[in-house]
């Protein structure tokens, strides 16, 4: 199983999304856990996460996050934003299982 966190800055636009991807998991019958959280709560999810995806609007965070994180075996990618906008859970989560 793929354990999925989302990050944006509140933690509350990405919830939305969250619920979208688990809807096209169930759909595509993908065993995933996925949830969203503030970037700045990240911290109580780091061991518990194989992908980290950032909202488009904490995007500039990537490197820092990539340097932090995929030392540890974390992937860190950023949601495209026209994804993103449109709120499709099913594109998101394809290119997750690919990362």
């Amino acid at each position: 199983m793929k354990k999925i966190t989302l990050v944006c800055a509140g933690g509350m636009s990405t919830s939305l999304m969250v619920n979208k991807m688990k809807a096209a998991a169930a759909k595509l019958e993908e065993d995933v856990e996925i949830r969203a959280t503030a970037e700045s709560k990240f911290k109580d999810y780091e061991n518990d996460t194989d992908i980290l995806l950032l909202g488009p609007q904490v995007g500039f965070m990537l490197k820092k996050l990539k340097d932090t994180y995929e030392p540890k075996g974390i992937v860190v990618d950023v949601i495209d934003s026209v994804d993103y906008g449109l709120m499709n859970g099913e594109k998101v989560l394809q290119k997750v299982l690919t990362l």
